[in-house]
């Protein structure tokens, strides 16, 4: 197990794509979050929960902390991960990534890099929802959590909004992993999230099938 290293699951917003609370839903037999939180905690020796229903994953035992800013987004929690982790760096994780394996999270987590946060990029996209994020990445959080409510913000803020997750990724000293090349053996789903009901019936049927 890491001890160096958190994990922080993210629980999620309002699925408002979905219609229902993602998390919760059930695939083979476990739900969505549950899946996540046997596979964090199997990695690393301390794994927290950021939500704002507490009540509801009462059930995962996990030590669970809500949003400090309210109505933020996955950044919000991020936010509020690094602050309530227990070390330098939390390896960050959104609950709906239900092909998310063990040897993915490991490689992530041993990287070598001296970079502030470690994310990778598959599919296209950078997967800002599954990496390593440090605590000293705080104060740049906390400007971009206040530029949603202040006319001034400095050009890097202003000029890169359209993710708040993505504007911290490029605002920050950040290594990008190249997956497809990097980690032999990448199966081209791992990081596939759930937003909406198609999205539950293909990995329902994924597991079906497996």
């Amino acid at each position: 197990m890491y001890k160096a290293l958190s994990g922080v699951i993210l629980s999620g917003g309002k699925s408002k794509r979905m219609g229902v609370n993602k998390s919760l839903l059930k695939i083979n037999g476990i739900t969505s979050i549950e899946r996540i939180a046997l596979l964090m905690s199997e990695i690393f020796e301390n794994t927290i929960l950021i939500t704002n229903e507490p009540e509801l994953y009462k059930y995962l035992n996990l030590e669970t902390y809500r949003d400090i800013e309210q109505g933020k987004g996955p950044l919000g929690g991020i936010h509020s991960g690094l602050i309530h982790c227990k070390t330098q760096k939390a390896f960050i994780i959104s609950c709906d990534m239900s092909f998310m394996t063990k040897e993915m999270i490991k490689f992530i987590a041993e990287y070598k890099s001296d970079e502030k946060i470690i994310v990778p990029k598959a599919d296209g996209f950078v997967q800002q929802l599954c990496g390593i994020y440090d605590k000293t990445n705080l104060s740049a959080i906390e400007e971009i959590l206040k530029s949603e409510d202040n006319e001034e913000l400095s050009t890097d803020v202003r000029h890169k909004r359209k993710c708040k997750v993505l504007t911290l990724i490029e605002m920050t000293n950040s290594k990008i992993i190249d997956i497809e090349n990097e980690f032999q053996g990448y199966k081209g789903n791992e990081f596939f999230n759930m937003n909406t009901s198609e999205d539950y019936d293909f990995v329902v049927n994924s597991f079906r099938n497996s």
